[in-house]
Order: C-alpha cells, then structure tokens, then sequence
C-alpha cells in the first residue's frame, strides 16, 4: 500500500488549541506551575455526546487554552502545527482560531489575529504547507459577539499564506438558535470569506438545514450525521456544501460508539465532497494521516478512493491556484507510483 504521508492534501478542519502537540502543552504548564488534569496528560480523550460529556470535554480544552498566554506560545502552536502537517502530506492548512480567548494576554482580538496571521506567513516559509487562518465565533457568546469579529476577520481577508479565508461558528451545536447568527455570516460573505460552521455532529440532519438555510455554509465542519437522512444528503450534494468529516473525534465524543459506524461510506457514495480532518489531535490522539489510515483500514477504502478524498479536501479549500494545481498534481503522482 502506498505511504499516507506521502499523499498531498488539504487540512481544513484543524482547531488552534487542540492542534497542540501533548509535549508543547506539557512544557507551558510546568512553565507556568500548572498542574493540567489527569486526562490530558493519559491520552485520548472519551466523553459520551450528552450534556455531561460535552462539559468534561470543554472543560479539558479550556485547561489547554489557559496554558497559552503569551505572543510566543501563540506563533509556537502555529509553527508546530504547519510543521506537523508538513510531515503529513498536507499542502494547505486553514486553522481555526478564536482570537477572543487570547486577546487579555496580548493587548486585544486584533493583536491576537495578526500574531496568528504573521506566523502563518512564517510557517508556510519555513514548510512549504500553505497556511491560512478561519475566524471562529463561538454558539456559547453571544451573537453580537460574532459580528465584531467578522468585521475584524473581513479586514484581513484573502486566499493566500497569512490571510483570514473563512468564518465559523464553533461550540455546542446544542448552545443558541443557528439563525442569530446569520447577520455575522452575512458579514463574512460580503467580504469574500468562506462561510464554515460547525453543524451535524452533536446534532442531527435537522441540524444540518438549519445551518444551511441561516449561515449558507461552503463546508460544514462535521455535517457527518447528514447521512441520517437521505434527502438531507442529497440536497448538500446539489448545493456542493463540502464536509469536514473527523472520524476519529466523533467517536472519541461519542456520536458513534465505534470507528465503523462513522457513515464515511454512505457520505461519499451519495457524491459529497468529504475533507478529512483532525479537529482536536491534543484531546483526541489522532492526527491528519490519521484519518485516511481509518478510511483504509476500517472502511476499505483503496487508494483510488484515497485518493478521492485528498483531491476532495484540496478542492474545498480556498488554496491559492498555483498551490491547488500542485496538490492535485501531487495527488495524481502519488496514485501512479507503484505500491510499496
């Protein structure tokens, strides 16, 4: 079979706190005198989908986000994930970003994004993976909230190394009502930035046409339990709302109790256009290559379908088209090589 790592793709599901490696959150707690959680430190992360479940989640990244306070653990994560993907095959990463929960320790939300988008410069240098950065608004804030930050993250919209290439809303999907939203996406869109909520992953396919009807999404961050209902399904495909699927986290939250329930197949042979993602590897041990070696292993996916996948991700990205043509070229080469 052939390399994974080897195979050019686009990472378009990759959160900025839970992109950590467990080794870099180890160091800025004991930096700081911190003494993280047990969970943290004795790896992935398990936490059934209901209220309970999601607390012990959330209230684990929120120890992981406390450890960053300063300008240089921020351009550290940033630099470390580029560099990780690097080793992943990934040629495109857009990283979400909050600047809100970094912002008291560096002057304030814009600082906090150009600190971001400055090492994403730096880091597409360095590693040759083209890094760019999705503002995400927060369902458990409140929607005016979402506004300023839109504003803030149209200022600095473009495709390319550096620059804010789209707009999400992260959380509980079970947090608010999807529609007070819609005025902050309103504002992402005139300024050209892909509209990509998080949506069917807590929830089910109502859930998923809410987000569609509200925030006009180009992906959906998850969308998986789309696959619950067909008409649902059918109707994304003819929109071409591309999905951010994260096998391993939707079994880690417990929205499938096993690796093989994730409805992979059922998603892709309706045609959805699916980009693997990582979401959280620090809480959940799981990384980009991750998921395609699930795709082949669990799912029986030959290295054509693979293929399909990773041509998928490149394509719902807002990659410059010179790095585009690249991937995919890339991903056509990988293809013919001989089996290892």
């Amino acid at each position: 079979m052939r390399d994974l790592d080897l195979l050019p793709k686009a990472h378009l599901h990759l959160h900025f706190t839970g992109s950590m490696r467990p080794t870099t959150l180890a160091a800025m707690a004991a930096e700081r005198g911190v003494r993280l959680p047990h969970a943290l430190t004795e790896g992935p992360v398990r936490a059934p989908v209901d209220e309970r479940g999601w607390f012990r989640f959330q209230r684990l990244y929120d120890a992981a986000r406390a450890c960053v306070t300063s300008e240089a653990d921020m351009r550290r994560i940033v630099a470390e994930a580029a560099a990780d993907d690097a080793t992943e095959g990934s040629g495109r990463l857009e990283i979400q970003v909050d600047p809100t929960s970094y912002a008291p320790h560096v002057g304030g939300i814009t600082p906090a994004l150009e600190i971001v988008l400055d090492e994403a410069r730096a880091a597409t240098a360095r590693t040759g993976v083209e890094v760019a950065v999705v503002v995400a608004s927060s369902r458990v804030r409140h929607p005016l909230e979402a506004r300023t930050l839109a504003r803030l993250a149209a200022q600095y919209a473009g495709d390319g190394p550096g620059e804010v290439v789209g707009f999400g809303l992260s959380n509980d999907e079970r947090r608010g009502d999807t529609a007070d939203w819609a005025p902050a996406f309103a504002i992402a869109r005139r300024a050209g930035l892909a509209s990509v909520p998080h949506g069917g992953e807590l929830l089910g396919a109502s859930h998923v046409v809410q987000v569609v009807e509200h925030l006009e999404p180009d992906r959906i961050g998850h969308g998986v339990r789309s696959a619950e209902d067909p008409a649902v399904l059918e109707w994304l495909v003819d929109r071409e709302v591309a999905l951010e699927v994260c096998p391993a986290s939707n079994v880690s939250l417990g929205v499938f109790a096993e690796d093989r329930h994730v409805p992979l197949r059922t998603l892709t042979a309706a045609g959805a256009t699916v980009a693997l993602g990582a979401d959280d590897p620090l809480l959940f041990g799981s990384r980009l290559t991750d998921q395609y070696e699930l795709a082949r292993r669990v799912h029986g996916y030959s290295d054509a379908e693979l293929a399909d996948l990773a041509r998928g991700s490149i394509r719902a990205s807002r990659a410059t088209g010179s790095t585009r043509a690249r991937l995919l070229a890339g991903v056509d080469a990988w293809l013919a090589a001989p089996e290892a």
